[in-house]
């Protein structure tokens, strides 16, 4: 810069050079702390890593497994050259579409979807991610699904495989694989297997629905008929029912008579023996009367009072006829008086009628 009286500074451009060295050393040193900060950061942003609920981690360095593994949370690890992978420990669901299965008759027939539920012990996962890597379910459950249901098609017809052994398939197949893998891989579990209903030929599907039809015909004829039968069978059991009711009134009735009976019997024979009692106690009485009257006469009935008596009945007589005609008496009064009138004629010695009026 020229001075106040018109003269130039020597030292000003050197000065001038100072500053500007300066400002370019700080600009070097802001860029390069720049990138070491940047640098920085993106190395804690790359050894931080966080781990899910339900998952076990597994560590690489250089492409080799470390045998270091950690749970859920947070965690450390060198940047850029170790890689972790999440290995879940909870129940999942692997889905094997579209399996082709080839029965014993020749048939290829399809498996839309098979489902495998499973869960792997975290205390196996380092095992089982060394022998089978991360994806493990592709060799252990993936392959395995393929193979076994082969095997199990090559050996059944299409009936058997399509109808007749189905309810089985999906428990047949999760034993297969749960043997297999306590021997590969312990530790991983088979919870369930759920098989979907087999793709197969258009033409063989149309036979099995008109077979199913006619089946599910015959199956309501034959519930028809087991209701018919029930229903005469109802009739029977209220007949039968009716029938034991009747009987058993009848029964009832018939011993109420058969009681009624026996009640009047008794009390019959109750009033028989009363009878018999009180006709015995009168003819005993009339015994005993008529033997005491008898008694009475025979000591009564003297030659003396008999001679009285006749004399008495002779007197009460208002007419008596004499006469050597007259061989008899004859009292008009009845036969009672003959024997009377006989005695009077004996004792008079003479023939006499007597007339009583």
């Amino acid at each position: 810069n020229p001075q106040r009286d018109g003269s130039v500074d020597p030292g000003a451009g050197r000065r001038r050079r100072l500053v500007c060295d300066c400002s370019s050393r700080m600009s070097q040193w802001g860029a390069i702390f720049s990138i070491v900060a940047a640098i920085g950061g993106a190395a804690m942003f790359a050894s931080v890593h966080k781990i899910e609920e339900g998952h076990t981690g597994v560590y690489y360095r250089g492409g080799a497994l470390l045998t270091t593994t950690s749970g859920p949370g947070f965690h450390l690890m060198l940047p850029f050259i170790t890689s972790y992978k999440p290995v879940q420990t909870t129940l999942q669901t692997d889905e094997v579409k579209n399996v082709p299965c080839g029965t014993s008759g020749g048939v290829m027939i399809y498996f839309d979807r098979i489902e495998v539920v499973n869960f792997l012990i975290p205390s196996a996962v380092f095992d089982i991610v060394r022998n089978f890597t991360a994806d493990y379910d592709k060799a252990l459950i993936f392959n395995k699904v393929h193979h076994e249901l082969n095997q199990f098609c090559s050996v059944h017809s299409l009936q058997e495989v399509y109808i007749g052994l189905f309810d089985q398939i999906d428990e047949n197949l999760k034993l297969t694989l749960q043997e297999d893998l306590n021997s590969m891989a312990p530790g991983l579990i088979i919870q369930a297997v759920r098989v979907t209903k087999p793709v197969i030929p258009e033409s063989i599907r149309r036979n099995y629905e008109l077979m199913e039809s006619e089946k599910t015909k015959l199956l309501i004829s034959q519930q028809t008929q087991k209701v018919v039968e029930k229903e005469a069978e109802t009739e029977r059991l209220k007949a039968v029912i009716e029938a034991e009711k009747v009987a058993q009134v009848s029964e009832i009735k018939f011993g109420q008579k058969v009681m009624e009976k026996e009640t009047e019997k008794k009390i019959s024979e109750i009033e028989d023996a009363g009878f018999l009692a009180r006709q015995r106690a009168r003819a005993d009485a009339e015994f005993y009367t008529a033997n005491r009257l008898a008694e009475a006469n025979k000591m009564k009935l003297t030659p003396a009072y008999l001679q009285l008596v006749k004399f008495q009945a002779i007197a009460a007589n208002s007419k008596i006829y004499f006469g050597s005609e007259i061989p008899h008496m004859f009292v008009d009064s009845g036969a009672k008086w003959s024997g009377a009138a006989a005695g009077i004629t004996d004792a008079f010695g003479t023939d006499l009628e007597l007339d009583r009026d």
